[in-house]
């Protein structure tokens, strides 16, 4: 998921600041221009990732990436860039 992830952002310019994968969930902070609204990031990293992943790695039902309709968006402007690192890597060492 880690590889879809990064090529998505390559593909549509965007830059991957902090990553994390967890078998139920995914944190990821970007760095997008201020065109692309985030329900419009959250369509493109959700789908255009279980599409890929489905493709790749789905041989039945029972695998396919089953992602929630739902997504969280908040951006960095009332707190600092650090402290949304420090949150998802938290969320990284507290899901291990």
């Amino acid at each position: 998921m880690r590889t879809i992830l990064h090529e998505i952002a390559d593909d549509k310019g965007l830059e991957i600041l902090d990553l994390t994968v967890q078998p139920d969930h995914v944190h990821l902070s970007i760095s997008s221009p201020p065109k692309h609204a985030p329900s419009l990031l959250a369509n493109w990293f959700k789908g255009i990732s279980s599409r890929k992943y489905n493709h790749r790695y789905a041989d039945h039902d029972g695998e396919k990436i089953p992602w929630a309709r739902g997504y969280y968006a908040g951006t960095a402007g009332h707190v600092s860039s650090e402290t949304v690192t420090n949150y998802i890597q938290r969320h990284e060492e507290d899901d291990s």
